[in-house]
């Protein structure tokens, strides 16, 4: 049975925060992808982040309710695959797939932590973070598919996270992780 692991005490007020939960690529995918965003970084700017495809991003609740509803919604989970599509044609992200495994997870911590999507999930994984042009985005999509063209690796994902995101934060360094849950093998 798949046991969500506390990484760091939640704060005890009452106080709401945002919340993401991610899914984490294996560790040879991981450094691939840091290497790749490293190299976008140095050209464009932007702060560093791990890796992730979002499984359902920034919702607000206090720290006690979203490791509760991780830990929830983590139990009986199974590892699932994942696969690269295409770079996407606006933003610097890599879409993946939308196989039901991938869609169902989302669906799955929707519905635990109380959520209804406000538009259909759209799975991807963020390269690059930063308020860049249409023609800055455009170089970074080209400079990602030199650096390494990533289309259609598969991976798995063996791991979520409960991140807390604040939104606000350009900088993310308020961004941490919270509670992690390793997946059932298959």
């Amino acid at each position: 049975m798949a046991t969500p692991e506390t990484v760091a005490e939640p704060e005890a007020a009452e106080k709401e925060y945002e919340y993401s939960v991610w899914a984490l690529p294996t560790e040879d995918v991981r450094e691939r992808m840091k290497k790749l965003m490293s190299g976008l970084r140095s050209e464009f700017g932007g702060p560093e982040f791990e890796p992730h495809i979002t499984v359902i991003g920034a919702i607000s609740l206090t720290s006690g309710d979203a490791l509760k509803k991780f830990r929830s919604a983590c139990e009986g989970l199974k590892a699932y695959n994942a696969t690269v599509d295409r770079m996407d044609r606006e933003w610097v992200y890599l879409l993946i797939h939308p196989t039901p495994q991938v869609v169902e997870t989302s669906d799955h911590f929707f519905s635990h932590f109380g959520f209804n999507r406000s538009s259909p999930y759209l799975p991807h994984m963020s390269l690059l973070y930063g308020d860049l042009s249409e023609e800055e985005r455009k170089k970074a999509q080209e400079r990602a598919n030199a650096l390494d063209d990533v289309s259609g690796l598969k991976f798995q994902i063996c791991r979520l996270a409960l991140y807390k995101t604040d939104t606000k934060d350009k900088t993310l360094e308020s961004w941490k992780e919270i509670a992690d849950c390793i997946l059932i093998p298959n």
